[in-house]
């Protein structure tokens, strides 16, 4: 059963107002990723895609991204949309997220913007949209970021996979 869409407030959007298949659309938001207290990646060239119901995923250029502190992985997931995503650790000293950032390093034709670009997992690491903290939906499966410019409800949670 789908659930009730949250009706958005000013300066909010609806993530059940996205679209499927998703939308691609270059943000100019701060973005910044954080490990320990060490920036990993920061941006204002981003794109953030977009899909219905759930929350925004943000991919940040390599070049904002703090490369060195990255580790490969054997972890692949596969996307109907995007294609095969591979993933990586992300290391700071002693700290460790684990397949705590993915990257579509062959994605289909619709989405070749974002090849090489990396996403990260908030629910692994501190992420911000503009300087405010953002939280992970429920679940391991989706990485969005839920901001206080989005409502729900979101996917990832126990019993959503049918929506």
């Amino acid at each position: 059963m789908e659930p009730e869409r949250i009706e958005p407030g000013p300066g909010q959007v609806s993530v059940w107002d996205y679209p499927r298949p998703p939308s691609l659309e270059a943000n100019r938001r701060h973005l910044r990723v954080e490990l320990a207290g060490t920036v990993v990646a920061e941006t204002r060239r981003g794109w953030r895609v977009c899909e219905t119901s759930q929350p925004p995923a943000y991919y940040f250029p390599p070049d904002d991204v703090r490369l060195d502190l990255l580790e490969g992985s054997h972890h692949h997931t596969f996307c109907e949309w995007k294609g095969q995503a591979s993933y990586r650790t992300v290391r700071v000293g002693d700290e460790v997220a684990t397949d705590a950032a993915w990257v579509y390093e062959h994605p289909v034709d619709r989405f070749e913007t974002i090849r090489d670009h990396l996403a990260f997992y908030p629910q692994r690491l501190d992420c911000f949209v503009d300087g405010e903290p953002v939280t992970g939906n429920e679940g391991t499966f989706y990485g969005g970021w839920i901001s206080s410019f989005v409502v729900g409800p979101f996917k990832g949670g126990s019993g959503t996979a049918t929506w």
